[in-house]
């Protein structure tokens, strides 16, 4: 084994059940997780900032305002946090796999239950996140409105009477909004009704993309579901129209699992492969556990395996991922070393 890496000052200090990522959510057979992001910049700083000292000139307004700020909000520098940890963050879907390009000139606020992050000089000045589990909407957005609001009377947002909140990128103008929900989609794709579905949802302006969003691809049959206009409509019928959207989702969902399970033992038997190959394994790979954990999240919620809980399924997905497994380990493994050790951790965790 390799020495651990270097521990950036980012420790998170929740218990069993203080993260997000670790509950089930309303609608949690179906909905992973909800995430409300609004886009905004500041009044007196150019767009797509560049130069080493506006930035930080930027971030030094931020931090003074850190404790105004309030939420429990700590300050880090992306070149100050060690990789394992920024990849972790993707792999729990807190930051962006294209905020890492900004490494040198790119920052975070970050509480420590994880369910607030702001990303700083990404595409926009602040990329203003707040995450739920499950299917929550309403309160994912109310959080995010009462922070906004918070936010804009302290650092003073730039915004037009004709256009709402400016943006780098004019997709973004308006309320700045993008909501979105990561939603497990198996017995869809078993079935062979999932490109209908994607279809359909994409000829209603709401895009369906893969679990790390643009431009990424499914994995697990996990997909995110997110807004596309933020001009000419308010907040609230945005978020209207994707909970429509997304409750369909759910309802085609979970007739298609109604479907499989008409030959019961045909599922079940897939089923409990993919757990006797999770369950025995000696090495297994990050996407081939997840393709595995994607019939077993499946067998928990319809009952049809009782070996494990709805907790140990979310402890699986998160520390069978590669940079969380090497948190969890507190060393820095290889590949070949990973594989192995996410044997181990998936065999510790289904026998508990």
């Amino acid at each position: 084994m390799n020495p651990a890496p270097k521990a950036a000052p980012m420790a998170i200090k929740g218990g069993k059940n203080m993260n997000w990522y670790m509950q089930t959510g309303t609608n949690g057979d179906v909905a992973i997780s909800t995430r409300i992001r609004f886009a905004r910049n500041l009044n007196g700083f150019r767009f797509n900032l560049t130069d080493k000292n506006e930035i930080e000139k930027l971030e030094n307004k931020i931090k003074d305002n850190l404790f105004a700020i309030g939420y429990g909000l700590k300050f880090f520098k992306l070149k100050d946090i060690d990789e394992i940890t920024k990849q972790s963050l993707i792999e729990k879907n807190i930051i962006s796999p294209d905020f890492l390009r900004k490494n040198d000139y790119g920052a975070i606020l970050i509480n420590d239950e994880e369910n607030i992050c702001i990303m700083i000089n990404e595409e926009d000045h602040l990329r203003i996140q707040v995450f739920n589990s499950g299917l929550d909407l309403k309160n994912t957005l109310n959080l995010a409105i009462e922070l906004d609001e918070k936010l804009g009377q302290i650092l003073n947002f730039a915004k037009s009477k004709k256009y709402g909140y400016l943006t780098s990128c004019p997709s973004n103008c308006g309320t700045g909004l993008r909501a979105s929900v990561m939603l497990h989609l198996p017995a869809l794709k078993i079935t062979g009704n999932i490109e209908k579905v994607l279809q359909a949802v994409n000829s209603f302006g709401i895009s369906i993309r893969g679990m790390y969003g643009e431009n990424s691809q499914s994995v697990g049959d996990i997909y995110q579901i997110s807004n596309s206009q933020t001009i000419g409509m308010s907040e609230e019928d945005i978020i209207n129209n994707l909970r429509i959207i997304v409750e369909k989702v759910i309802k085609q969902e979970r007739t298609a699992r109604k479907i499989l399970t008409k030959n019961e033992i045909e599922l079940e038997d897939k089923i409990y492969r993919c757990y006797g190959i999770l369950a025995n394994c000696k090495k297994i790979t990050s996407e081939e556990a997840l393709e595995l954990l994607s019939y077993v999240k499946l067998g928990t919620d319809l009952g049809l395996l009782q070996e494990l809980t709805d907790y140990k399924v979310l402890q699986l997905y998160i520390l069978t991922k590669p940079a969380n497994l090497q948190k969890y380990v507190g060393n820095k493994l290889d590949t070949i070393e990973r594989d192995i050790k996410r044997a181990e951790i998936i065999k510790q965790i289904i026998s508990k």
